[in-house]
């Protein structure tokens, strides 16, 4: 039986488990690979402290993930496949390893943010950024 989301240490599982998968999808695994050049050592804590504070309520993160976003998108052009890829395979992540309340929550709030990010991209393509 697996475990739920309830340390930084299952957060570290699913982040490394999820990028590891990404960066070799052929669907968005350019994006990591040669649009932002992913550093394992310097994108990667970023993500355990944004995940951390979205699921455990951690303090860590400080981040703009939705201006960044927006600043790939002059490279990308992300479109609803490109979320709908990041989605499935953070889905398939977490139930791989993970199950409960908060995992379950890992994926809403991945969708909530998916939609939104997405929303606000194409907002600023015609000039009306957030």
């Amino acid at each position: 039986m697996k475990s739920d989301i309830t340390n930084e240490e299952d957060i570290k599982i699913l982040v490394d488990s999820f990028y590891k998968k990404v960066i070799v999808d052929p669907a968005i695994g350019f994006v990591f690979t040669e649009i932002v050049a992913l550093s394992w050592e310097k994108h990667i804590p970023i993500m355990y402290a944004f995940w951390g504070s979205i699921l455990l309520g951690a303090k860590e993160y400080n981040g703009n993930p939705m201006q960044q976003h927006i600043s790939m998108d002059k490279a990308v052009h992300f479109e609803q496949h490109h979320f709908d890829r990041w989605l499935t395979l953070w889905e398939e992540t977490v139930r791989e390893h993970f199950e409960g309340t908060i995992a379950e929550e890992a994926i809403v709030r991945a969708k909530n943010i998916g939609a939104l990010m997405l929303h606000k991209i194409q907002k600023s393509r015609v000039g009306n950024t957030f």
